[in-house]
């Protein structure tokens, strides 16, 4: 098993995404991408105190789906052009569009990222970095989608994501 670290506006999004993906066999919100040791909470994230983004730690399994193909499903859900979740308040660094990912993986990263750049006429500002540490959201941010599917950022926001994905990946849906 493998893991890849992303984050492209809020991680519900991603989160909600990612789990109906075979060969995805974990999903975990959380923070990554900034210069602390400290665990941030909530709170810190969005006080732009320690430059972490909202971002997903999904662990897959490299015999059943390719990172090449996860990237590519990262870039088709999210607008990976601005710092923000569109159609809501969330803006800021913290929704900024990044790949953490290991050093091996730095090129299967970027070469994603050139490519997809033809799916967007803005210029694409995804980071790509070596993962340093991911810190796992709090328990009410994990697995947020399913636990408040009625909610209205679920029905507003990520139903539309999940039936455009659905759409596009059918071959890959558990």
């Amino acid at each position: 098993m493998k893991t890849i670290v992303l984050g492209g506006g809020c991680f519900w999004c991603i989160e909600a995404v990612l789990q109906i993906v075979i060969g995805i066999d974990k999903v975990v919100s959380g923070y990554a991408g900034g210069g602390t040791e400290i665990e941030p909470s909530y709170w810190d994230l969005h006080s732009g105190k320690y430059g972490h983004a909202e971002v997903v730690e999904a662990t897959y399994d490299p015999a059943i789906i390719s990172l090449k193909t996860i990237l590519e499903m990262f870039f088709y859900t999210h607008d990976p052009t601005v710092s923000r979740q569109p159609g809501t308040g969330d803006e800021g660094p913290e929704y900024r569009s990044i790949i953490l990912c290991e050093n091996d993986e730095l090129e299967i990263a970027e070469r994603a990222r050139e490519e997809a750049q033809n799916l967007w006429d803005d210029p694409i500002i995804t980071e790509v970095k070596v993962i340093d540490k991911f810190y796992p959201a709090e328990e009410n941010h994990q697995n947020f989608y399913n636990n408040n599917p009625n909610s209205g950022y679920c029905q507003v926001i990520i139903n539309p994501k999940i039936a455009k994905f659905e759409k596009k990946f059918a071959e890959y849906l558990k």
